[in-house]
């Protein structure tokens, strides 16, 4: 239905249906003015899908009596149209005629039906208006042992730790970093496979990667389903993940995570076809038939999940405060500028801040901080460490609720050599750090003064923090100090108060990749704002910004332009002016 707009122009074909014809469905078509018809249409479609398990269209041709609602004229756009369809008597009319003429009811029978059902309706109507849930989502969870949301919105659950058993990541480690003995790998997973065992072996140096494997395997050993659906996420766009690996010889296929034990939860790992929109609502769908399943898409670069944006607008963001819907879908988006081109840099974390319901100019109180995370409609994270993607994946699993997590995942930090954790921040009594402030080293060759002599704390979240540190490290800067953000919303507000106390004569910058008007500046500087208005030494400070000017596009596409602008914004972060290129040392990482 094309509202104002003729058929004729809405499509090129004469039967909305005929694009069933591309897939060899059948298609019915039936007159929505013959009921008996209908009914049979209907019924035939619904034997042929449960018998054949093929898809089958129905082409219901019928009107609107009053066009698009009670309220429009559709005389407008359609008059000779709707003179017609003045002129056709309503189908109930019709029926009525049909079953009287044929003998089926006599019009007294047929009237007394008619009354039985408008006084049905009327009651329902009338009961409506005093109307009180009894066993709707809100008071009884469709999910077995999960709590409802009457029962969510007075409790305040726990913070569970997302560590894993040692035992378990162990057994895990072993089956990630080893093949079959008749299974031909290709030289490279070999070699990647054989540090990956010496990195375990030692616990030190794990990568993006291992870090993933370990957070699936680990959930897959205690009973949750884990499924992993998007464009090339069996290999990895970045070739970083190789779930599903070939054998060089006969092309036989083989999945360490769905081999780690004969007890372990399912693991589903499958490339989509490139439509975010139906994978997306449909990996949304499971999500809330089974909250005991960490769920996931994966967009082959982050920009690509705009394709999808109406499930996130309606549904992702919307759905639990809309229908009381939860579901703890994660969405994982490829994101960084790295000189690949304004197609290939952003995610829009912009856009996904923008949906967030948080209210950045009041200070939480205590109570509402300890229910931030069950009241907040969604998560968005953007990790710098191996172990924090661990923690955050697991955290979707172990809670008492269920909410959207979406992840900003760095193409640089796949194998950026700083970008490594340790497996003892993974075992244990660990968790998701929503805030990493400045280590402050001491010791060793780089050290920094004081915090009272620190001239600069630089925020900053995600992959730009080793572009900072790299250039502070080797412009030998040691009055700045760079803290993480690595939950932007729910925001840790507390943790961001608490530190920044301890700097209480340095001035405030926020470091970003992104232009102006992307990226995480617009939701951070009110909330830092006012943190500031709550310390007891930052009252009314305002904060420096350090990224690139505003844009149109993402990103140049020139790659030495990309570079001139992080030495500017990189300067501008550690010195406070944009310095020429020959005055700042830049790291030159191995990825590049």
């Amino acid at each position: 239905v094309g509202f104002t707009t003729d058929p004729r122009f809405a499509r090129s074909t004469q039967h909305p249906s005929d694009i069933a014809k591309s897939i060899s469905a059948p298609i019915v078509h039936v007159n929505a003015d013959d009921v008996e018809s209908v009914v049979f249409a209907f019924s035939f479609a619904a034997e042929w899908r449960q018998k054949f398990h093929k898809d089958i269209v129905i082409d219901l041709v019928g009107y609107r009596r009053h066009g698009h609602n009670e309220a429009d004229q559709p005389s407008f756009t359609q008059p000779l149209m709707y003179k017609k369809i003045k002129q056709q008597r309503p189908v109930i009319d019709k029926y009525v005629e049909q079953l009287v003429n044929e003998g089926s009811f006599t019009t007294a029978e047929i009237e007394e039906n008619k009354k039985r059902v408008w006084n049905i309706l009327d009651e329902s109507y009338k009961k409506s208006k005093n109307y009180k849930p009894s066993s709707t989502e809100w008071l009884s969870s469709a999910w077995p042992g999960f709590k409802s949301l009457a029962e969510l919105a007075t409790e305040v659950t726990p913070a569970y730790p997302t560590g894993a058993s040692e035992e378990i990541i162990s057994h895990v480690g072993k089956f990630i970093s080893s093949v079959p003995s008749d299974f031909n790998a290709h030289p490279l997973l070999t070699k990647i496979f054989k540090a990956r065992a010496e990195a375990l072996d030692k616990g030190t140096s794990i990568d993006w990667a291992a870090a993933e494997a370990l957070a699936f395997g680990t959930l897959l050993l205690e009973g949750k389903h884990v499924r992993l659906s998007g464009q090339d996420v069996e290999r990895g766009t970045f070739s970083h993940r190789h779930a599903v690996l070939h054998d060089q010889t006969n092309e036989r296929q083989y999945t360490q995570l769905a081999n780690l034990s004969p007890t372990q939860a399912p693991f589903s790992i499958s490339n989509s076809s490139l439509s975010e929109y139906g994978v997306l609502g449909y990996e949304l769908g499971y999500s809330l038939a089974n909250p005991n399943a960490l769920v996931m898409w994966e967009a082959q670069f982050g920009d690509f999940a705009n394709t999808a944006q109406v499930i996130i607008d309606q549904f992702i963001a919307a759905g639990e405060k809309k229908w009381l819907q939860r579901t703890g879908l994660t969405m994982l988006l490829p994101h960084g500028f790295d000189g690949q081109g304004s197609e290939h840099s952003s995610a829009r974390l912009e856009r996904y801040l923008q949906l967030c319901d948080e209210h950045p100019y009041i200070f939480p109180s205590p109570e509402k901080l300890s229910r931030q995370h069950q009241d907040c409609n969604m998560q968005v994270v953007y990790p710098t460490t191996p172990a924090n993607y661990f923690h955050a994946l697991r955290r979707q699993i172990y809670r008492d609720y269920r909410k959207p997590l979406v992840v900003m995942t760095s193409k640089k930090q796949l194998r950026f050599p700083l970008c490594k954790s340790e497996l003892s921040e993974m075992t244990g009594h660990t968790f998701f750090q929503r805030y990493i402030p400045e280590s402050h080293p001491t010791e060793g060759e780089f050290t920094l003064v004081e915090p009272e002599k620190i001239r600069t704390h630089v925020l900053c979240t995600g992959q730009v923090y080793y572009t900072l540190l790299q250039a502070r490290e080797l412009n030998n800067v040691r009055d700045v100090a760079i803290s993480r953000i690595e939950q932007l919303h729910p925001f840790p507000w507390d943790l961001v108060h608490d530190h920044i106390e301890k700097y209480p004569n340095c001035e405030f910058v926020w470091a970003q990749e992104e232009p102006l008007n992307m990226g995480s500046w617009a939701h951070v500087e009110p909330r830092l704002r006012t943190i500031f208005n709550n310390t007891t030494c930052h009252t009314g400070k305002a904060i420096r910004y350090a990224g690139r000017d505003p844009s149109g596009p993402v990103a140049t596409g020139n790659h030495k332009q990309h570079v001139f602008e992080e030495w500017a914004f990189t300067s501008q972060a550690l010195f406070g002016e944009a310095r020429k290129p020959s005055d700042i040392v830049m790291g030159v990482p191995k990825w590049e």
